[in-house]
């Protein structure tokens, strides 16, 4: 069984359970101001394997199906035996990462939680679009997509605008942090732990990019 398949096993019946009871979403939920009064540090972790309702974590899970596994695959085929082991170390600092801005930002506020996978599927999804920079992306439900590393773009500039903009429960700054920090991990870590090529086959693919061409329909 893949790691990526035994993530969403986990997070889907510990998600459930916290649906089901507000004690375990009290304890799981990132709460900086416990973290600070109370050197709850677990929370870093254990938000991402909670969500808020039913859609919430479908459209996180769903994300994280369609690009996890052939994400996962890359990372094997790059690092060998250590494979495996850097993804889920990846999935896992991502969700430490990608909250740090809004713990420095709300750790005296009693009243600021945050919960979801998103951040950690960010940096999946990122990493699969540095793997496969051409590959067409779209929405959900929408059949036109546009190559990945393009998407890729819209996507932190429209995440940019919204966080400024406020007014919605998502936490667009989780998002983005956590995008980028799958960029940066997967490219230290193939330039420490593998000869792959990883940049040169981004810039040599985004290169032979044509314009007339962006959008593809299925």
């Amino acid at each position: 069984m893949s790691i990526t398949l035994i993530i969403i096993i986990i997070t889907v019946i510990i998600s459930i359970f916290a649906f089901r009871s507000h004690k375990v979403m009290d304890d799981l939920i990132f709460y900086p101001s416990a973290i600070t009064q109370k050197n709850q540090y677990y929370r870093f972790i254990t938000y991402g394997f909670i969500h808020a309702d039913i859609s919430h974590l479908f459209f996180n899970m769903y994300a994280f199906y369609l690009f996890g596994g052939v994400c996962e695959s890359s990372f094997i085929n790059i690092f060998g035996n250590y494979g495996k082991t850097f993804y889920v170390l990846m999935y896992f600092l991502s969700l430490i990462v990608c909250v740090i801005p809004d713990f420095l930002k709300y750790n005296r506020n009693p009243d600021y939680r945050s919960l979801g996978a998103s951040g950690a599927v960010s940096a999946v999804v990122f990493a699969y679009i540095l793997f496969n920079p051409m590959q067409g992306i779209g929405l959900l439900f929408i059949p036109i997509f546009i190559p990945g590393f393009l998407f890729g773009i819209l996507f932190l500039i429209v995440s940019y605008f919204l966080g400024k903009k406020g007014g919605s429960r998502v936490n667009h700054s989780a998002h983005i942090w956590g995008a980028i920090f799958g960029v940066v991990f997967l490219i230290i870590f193939s330039q420490l732990f593998s000869t792959y090529p990883l940049l040169d086959n981004f810039i040599n693919s985004v290169k032979g990019l044509d314009l007339r061409h962006i959008f593809t329909t299925y």
